[in-house]
């Protein structure tokens, strides 16, 4: 796959989707910059991991929620690199509850967490994308974001907001030559699918037409050619990920 960019900042890299973004990412020749919040050993075993394989990646530590630290590692990002070229904002938190029992914190924390440190990483970049006219940001949404879930009315708006976002930032950012796309997961093979019980996980997929969850690394392809110059022509665009499961 070709890029003509150099770098990218992966948000919430140091575990799940994010993860094996930062790795698929470098090994289409990106040094990948490896953002956590709190996960430091792991961020640091990716890395590793990433330059043994003859990739390059560098570590940034910062809390995406809060804009100052979200837009100090940019400008550290660009002061080390010169540059900006690719943004995947990942992180994100869940807080699951029915909504006549969920708090107002409940729901404004999923939101901050997921909407408002993705409109922050979004601003920034425009910001220092805009000045090469060069750049492209892939938001990490969900097909919870599309569809809604009981229990998840907090994910499900942050998610929602997501994607209605990133098309209206892509109107805005197209004069600039600078594409947002973003990617919704469906059910997705991670650590926290992973806790869920045999029968649990076999009545999940009975309701996906391709029988089974996704590989993180099929989110990441997916991420990677919306970066890349394979999709040069495309922005504002919302690619469903999901086996079929919503259509």
């Amino acid at each position: 796959m070709k890029f003509s960019g150099s770098n990218v900042l992966v948000t919430g890299a140091s575990r799940g989707i994010g993860e094996q973004i930062a790795k698929t990412l470098a090994s289409f020749g990106l040094k990948v910059w490896i953002n956590y919040r709190s996960g430091a050993q792991a961020a640091e075993a990716i890395k590793e991991e990433i330059e043994k394989a003859g990739g390059k990646a560098a570590i940034i530590k910062a809390d995406v929620t809060n804009e100052e630290e979200f837009t100090n590692a940019i400008k550290t990002i660009v002061d080390a690199d010169g540059e900006l070229s690719y943004l995947v904002n990942n992180a994100g938190i869940t807080k699951d509850k029915l909504a006549l029992r969920m708090s107002v914190n409940d729901f404004t924390d999923v939101i901050n967490a997921n909407l408002t440190s993705t409109f922050i990483g979004c601003k920034e970049a425009l910001k220092v994308m805009g000045k090469k006219r060069f750049g492209s940001v892939v938001n990490i949404s969900s097909i919870v974001g599309e569809m809604g879930n009981p229990g998840q009315t907090n994910y499900a708006a942050s998610k929602g907001g997501v994607n209605a976002m990133t098309k209206s930032f892509a109107k805005e950012a197209a004069s600039r030559s600078i594409r947002y796309n973003a990617v919704t997961p469906g059910f997705i093979q991670t650590d926290m699918t992973d806790e869920l019980k045999e029968e649990v996980k076999a009545e999940y997929e009975k309701n996906i037409p391709l029988s089974r969850f996704g590989k993180p690394s099929e989110i990441a392809d997916a991420v990677a050619f919306l970066l890349s110059d394979h999709s040069s022509y495309i922005t504002g665009e919302i690619l469903k990920v999901n086996g079929g499961l919503y259509v």
